[in-house]
């Protein structure tokens, strides 16, 4: 599920993939089941169970520099899942595991789906004024702060991306969900 309006842009990462990709661009899904970061991964068995809530895997080692986590490793956990049904924690804890938003994190949601309306309503002030707002009560919500780069004419990997990066380093990289893990 790619969490971006720009169905061009997501169709140069699709390259070489053989399954369903779905475009969230109003972001849903991440207000649904408190996803804060991107990439993340949860897992749904054949009975639409979920027995892996948002997990920050990753299937390449393109950011492995920057996280520290081999896609190895976290791919094999995958396989394990599917192949024998180890699961990487209990169904009890993956209720657990997420936490919910704070309000401030549910209000910054609602502001950037606010600013989106306001932006493709033609209104750039109201929604630059929301997306400051929604920044400002979630700073380490990747799914606003990085979402909205590309949305104010920003580069999301460019220098602001770093710049988020380090802020969000420097805060101990804070996740709703289960951290990856290399071992």
């Amino acid at each position: 599920m790619a969490i971006d309006e720009n169905v061009e842009a997501i169709r140069g990462f699709m390259d070489g993939i053989t399954y369903p990709v779905l475009i969230d661009a109003e972001h849903l899904l991440t207000d649904l089941y408190a996803i804060s970061n991107v990439p993340s991964v949860v897992l749904i068995d054949e009975d639409d169970r979920i027995v892996q809530p948002n997990w920050n895997a990753y299937a390449t080692d393109t950011f492995k520099e920057y996280t520290g986590i081999d896609s190895g490793e976290q791919l094999e956990l995958i396989r394990r899942w599917v192949i024998d049904g180890t699961a990487l924690i209990s169904p009890d804890e993956a209720r657990e595991a997420v936490g919910h938003l704070s309000v401030d994190e549910e209000h910054a949601h609602l502001l950037f789906r606010i600013a989106n309306y306001l932006r493709r309503s033609g209104d750039e002030q109201g929604a630059s004024r929301n997306y400051d707002l929604a920044a400002e009560l979630a700073p380490h919500d990747w799914t606003i702060r990085r979402a909205m780069m590309p949305l104010r004419g920003g580069d999301p990997f460019g220098a602001e991306f770093f710049a988020l990066a380090e802020e969000y380093a420097a805060a101990g990289r804070p996740f709703h969900g289960i951290a990856a893990r290399s071992e």
